[in-house]
């Protein structure tokens, strides 16, 4: 397996989000050696809208985007909602989207950067009923498994996971 020694990665969510759309990619990036941070609106624990609770590691308004070298966005459409009202988590989707760094989404969780304002001219793909949403943002929406445009890894659902995980620590890895 790939090598993520030495690579921080910023998991952002909250409530409501997929469950096996942070765990999977999680397992992922710890069995390759990165370091996991859970990053949301406030502190304490979220939990998934199956269940899976997890303690937040970092409020994201007292984050330092700089000190992350990837952002993972899981989805779930409670948690993607909520989080693009957070003005602390949209500033911090900007910050990698401005400086090109790894940005790793799945499903719903694609919505924040729509108002990170970072798609434009990107190709990517997300749940079907983001795909308008998308569009005018300025990104080529398209449906297959995973795409990788640059700096932006993105997949449509959970089925994809085993694609998306593969791509998301290539991009790390850089």
């Amino acid at each position: 397996m790939a090598s993520l020694d030495g690579k921080t990665v910023a998991f952002l969510l909250t409530d409501g989000f997929e469950d096996s759309e942070l765990t999977s990619p999680w397992n992922t990036v710890v069995e390759a050696g990165g370091t996991a941070h859970l990053l949301a609106p406030s502190e304490g624990t979220v939990t998934g809208k199956n269940g899976h609770t997890q303690d937040v590691d970092v409020v994201v308004g007292d984050a330092d985007p700089a000190s992350y070298d990837a952002l993972v966005l899981p989805g779930g459409t409670g948690n993607a909602d909520a989080l693009r009202l957070d003005e602390d988590a949209v500033a911090f989707t900007r910050h990698f989207g401005a400086q090109t760094k790894p940005v790793s989404v799945i499903c719903h969780g694609a919505w924040i950067l729509t108002d990170a304002d970072v798609l434009g001219g990107r190709r990517m793909t997300s749940f079907p009923s983001l795909r308008t949403d998308l569009r005018n943002a300025g990104a080529t929406w398209v449906d297959e498994e995973v795409v990788v445009d640059q700096w932006l890894v993105s997949s449509r659902t959970p089925d994809d996971l085993p694609a998306f995980n593969r791509e998301m620590v290539a991009a790390i890895q850089g």
